[in-house]
């Protein structure tokens, strides 16, 4: 029941902070579109950590078009890795969830990224809905915005993590065998 509450309260309140923002910046622009991106990661963190699901659905796993990462190495996946390193998060991530070779560990940062896809994923496909939206309204070129940040805020990050979590997934089997 608590659960339930937490979930239609976050959804009634993330809309009214969505009508709120269109109500005072308008749809168009960069404000908006960082404004809400931020709303619905607040959202998508508040409903997975509620759920606390074991995600083990089999969209997670691995697809033999990924196998070793190279096509999200053509993606530019390390420059975004570079990128993130750069502007600090990485250093704010490694704070907020250490990494230790504990098999413990790389199971909690597994389940991590499988979190962190799905709020990322769900956040990508609302924004897309905002930016047909816009652009159908508005013109294409005042949706520009809402494509950049959704592709960098929710896309790369979606890749990254397909990227990462083999690797867990070879250091967890390494680290069960010792």
């Amino acid at each position: 029941m608590k659960k339930a509450l937490i979930l239609v309260s976050t959804v009634i309140i993330t809309s009214a902070l969505i009508y709120i923002v269109i109500h005072y910046i308008g749809m168009q622009g960069f404000a908006f579109a960082w404004t809400l991106n931020f709303i619905l990661m607040a959202a998508a963190l508040t409903f997975t950590e509620t759920l606390k699901s074991p995600l083990n659905a089999t969209y997670y796993h691995e697809k033999g078009w990924e196998k070793g990462g190279k096509i999200y190495e053509q993606l530019g996946i390390n420059f975004f890795r570079k990128l993130l390193i750069w502007i600090g998060w990485e250093k704010l991530n490694k704070k907020s969830n250490p990494v230790a070779k504990h098999t413990n560990t790389l199971i909690h940062l597994h389940n991590r990224t499988k979190q962190s896809e799905l709020g990322h994923l769900l956040i990508l496909i609302i924004v897309l809905g905002f930016t047909i939206f816009v652009a159908f309204k508005f013109g294409f070129v005042k949706a520009l915005w809402l494509i950049l940040l959704n592709v960098l805020l929710n896309l790369y990050p979606i890749l990254l993590q397909r990227y990462n979590r083999p690797r867990l997934e070879r250091a967890i089997n390494l680290s069960k065998r010792r």
